[in-house]
C-alpha cells in the first residue's frame, strides 16, 4: 500500500482510496471491516469515508465470494436487450438468486447497475472478463468452462 499511496501528493492520500481498496481485495478476496479501519487509518480519512467508497463500486465487495464472481448487468441497455432473462437463467442453472453464492462456494451470481458495454448489451462480467451478447446458449457454454 506505501508504494500506492507514494503516488499521491501528502496532501491528496485520499485519492489513493480506490487503488488501495481493491489491494486489499486481491489479498484477502472482500473487504471486512478490519481492513476499511486499516485503509482509512493509512489514508487518514474517516472509516464511514472509506465505507462509502467501498460500498459505492460495484468491483469491491464486504462479504466473502464464491471462487467465481458472476456480474449481470440488467441497466436499461441490457435489460431490453434480454440482461433479465439472463440474469433469470443464470439463477435457474445454478440454483440461487442474484446476491447468493452456490452451496458448493464456486459461483457467486450479482445483478449490478451497469457494466459500461450498453452497445455490446446483454452483457456479464465474469471476475474480470466481459462476456457480450449473451444468450442463454452462450451463458451455458461459459458456465461449462467453469472448474
Amino acid at each position: 500500500m506505501a508504494e500506492i499511496v507514494k503516488r499521491y501528493p501528502p496532501d491528496r492520500k485520499r485519492a489513493a482510496m480506490l487503488p488501495a481498496l481493491r489491494l486489499v481485495q486481491e489479498i484477502l478476496g472482500h473487504l471486512p471491516p478490519a481492513a476499511l479501519e486499516q485503509v482509512a487509518s493509512k489514508l487518514e480519512v474517516s472509516k464511514t469515508a472509506c465505507a462509502e467508497v467501498a460500498t459505492f463500486y460495484s468491483m469491491l465487495r464486504l462479504e466473502p465470494r464464491g471462487r467465481y464472481s458472476v456480474e449481470v448487468c440488467t441497466n436499461v441497455s441490457c435489460s431490453l436487450c434480454g440482461g433479465e432473462q439472463i440474469l433469470r437463467h443464470l439463477e435457474q442453472k445454478l440454483g440461487i438468486h442474484a446476491g447468493e453464492t452456490t452451496p458448493d462456494g464456486r459461483i457467486t451470481l450479482r445483478e449490478v447497475e451497469c457494466l459500461a458495454s450498453c452497445g455490446t448489451a446483454p452483457v456479464l462480467q465474469l471476475d474480470e472478463e466481459f462476456h457480450e451478447r449473451l444468450t442463454p446458449e452462450k451463458v451455458d457454454a461459459l458456465l461449462a468452462t467453469l472448474a
